[in-house]
């Protein structure tokens, strides 16, 4: 993931200054949306709506379809997320292993429900299907670093290593 403090102005305001950039390279071809879409989340971290909708004028193609497609596949985010992403297993493993609570814990610690990040930006919860880490069920992973054999009392000083 690209450096998301360059996506966006500290005021808050989207910085869209390199969706052009972006877009350049696809500009009269075919099959470029899913590229388009992972540079630009590439660029800004998610999928902001001002920077699909330069995209759709530049390549003119419908907003709708870069939508469409953008909405169709988990691996695009139309929201900011945090710096740390932390992925909980429910697999069958870890499901009996305890995982829910483990998602619990982290949703008690860092006040938000699983899809949201926290108002600073450090963090998102999420919930996938498998990590393919049973024997250390019940297991999580924070950005591409598994951590394993977890009970709820390890939760936070796991987090407080990634503050």
């Amino acid at each position: 993931m690209g450096n998301q403090a360059e996506g966006s102005a500290l005021n808050g305001e989207l910085d869209l200054s390199q969706v052009d950039a972006l877009v350049e390279p696809y500009l009269d071809k075919q099959g470029v949306v899913i590229p388009v879409l992972q540079k630009i989340q590439e660029h800004y971290g998610y999928l902001p709506r001002p920077a699909l909708e330069r995209a759709a004028r530049r390549l003119r193609i419908p907003l709708s379809r870069l939508y469409g497609v953008a909405t169709f596949y988990a691996q695009f985010k139309m929201m900011p997320r945090g710096r740390n992403i932390i992925r909980v297993c429910k697999g069958t493993a870890c499901h009996i292993q305890g995982g829910s609570k483990i998602a619990e814990r982290i949703e008690e610690i860092l006040k938000i429900k699983v899809n949201e990040t926290t108002p600073d930006m450090k963090f998102t919860l999420e919930e996938v299907a498998c990590i393919g880490a049973c024997a250390l069920a019940p297991v999580m992973m924070i950005n591409d670093e598994p951590h394993g054999r977890l009970t709820p009392d390890k939760i936070k000083k796991i987090l407080a290593s990634y503050e």
